[in-house]
């Protein structure tokens, strides 16, 4: 059986890669992405502490996220799609302003 701590430093290590992706990199697309990455490190923690403590509300909450983060994903990408549509733009430096 894997120990939990092993389930929390994978959890960290990817949450890692996403913040730092996230700051780093100015693509939108890459943005989201990582904001995808740092919603399923949580996950995985809320999975891992529910088996351990031998409780399922960890992974009805771990659903509930899911869900979010697609809505947030579809929302993120057509407002990126009408984005790219007026400006020819993904990046964020490339962008001065927003207005409809």
């Amino acid at each position: 059986m894997v120990p939990l701590s092993w389930y929390i430093g994978l959890s960290a290590i990817v949450f890692t890669i996403g913040m730092i992706g996230f700051i780093i990199r100015r693509n939108i697309i890459i943005m989201l992405m990582s904001i995808e990455l740092m919603l399923n490190a949580v996950n995985i923690s809320l999975v891992a502490f529910s088996h351990y403590l031998q409780d399922f509300r960890g992974q009805i909450f771990v659903i509930f996220i899911i869900t979010v983060a697609a809505a947030e994903a579809a929302i993120g990408l057509a407002i990126l799609v009408a984005l790219f549509k007026n400006k020819s733009a993904v990046h964020t430096d490339e962008i001065m302003e927003m207005k409809g």
